[in-house]
């Protein structure tokens, strides 16, 4: 049985529409992070770095119990454990990986601050506003490019789309109107159908 430990976060979510994408038993332990359970130290012997999600699969590797903690090499594990949502070839691959990197160095970072200055710091701070603001314009026109060329981030569904889905998910949250980055809708929507995607995105209850 798999175990993961979340919040409704994007990056909590992300890899729970990766275990309802690829139709794998699961229960959920909620770590309610706006009263810094993460912080407890039963969960910090599951990740020292003390943040969520974390995955505990009894049947890892050789059978033998794995646990696991930052979400990409969640993502990596379960398409590595289930042969779905990585590409079969070396180049696929590859390519998925450095978008999935793309997401886990620049989206996630990126939008998390921005997420930050404009919805929780006490008070304006208009310099990190500003920057982190165009810092995510930047990286959406980024995937909109991408996207104005592929119909995914690495040409197929993969677990690259899985991991920036959430983020641009909250594009409201960091004041960006999709409208302005149509490939970037486009695959908003068409991903955004998914029942899976759906199944996830409303995990925890």
């Amino acid at each position: 049985m798999i175990t993961l430990y979340t919040w409704g976060t994007p990056n909590g979510r992300k890899v729970a529409i990766m275990l309802e994408e690829c139709a794998l038993p699961y229960t959920v332990k909620t770590i309610n992070i706006t009263v810094g359970e993460q912080r407890e130290p039963w969960f910090v012997a599951l990740n020292p770095n003390g943040k969520i999600p974390v995955l505990v699969d009894e049947r890892g590797p050789d059978g033998e119990p794995i646990t696991l903690f930052e979400s990409g090499a969640i993502l990596v594990y379960l398409a590595g454990k289930t042969g779905r949502f990585l590409p079969a070839s070396d180049r696929g691959k590859y390519e998925a990986l450095q978008w999935l990197m793309f997401q886990m160095g620049g989206v996630g970072p990126m939008f998390g601050q921005v997420h930050h200055f404009l919805r929780y710091a006490p008070e304006p701070v208009p310099y990190a506003t500003l920057r982190y603001t165009k810092e995510a314009a930047r990286l959406y026109a980024v995937l909109n490019d991408r996207l104005s060329q592929h119909d995914y981030l690495a040409g197929e569904y993969s677990i690259a789309d899985i991991a920036t889905y959430p983020w641009v998910a909250r594009h409201d949250w960091q004041n960006v109107d999709l409208a302005n980055y149509p490939a970037v809708r486009r695959w908003f929507e068409k991903i955004a159908a998914r029942p899976a995607v759906q199944r996830g995105m409303a995990v925890p209850q």
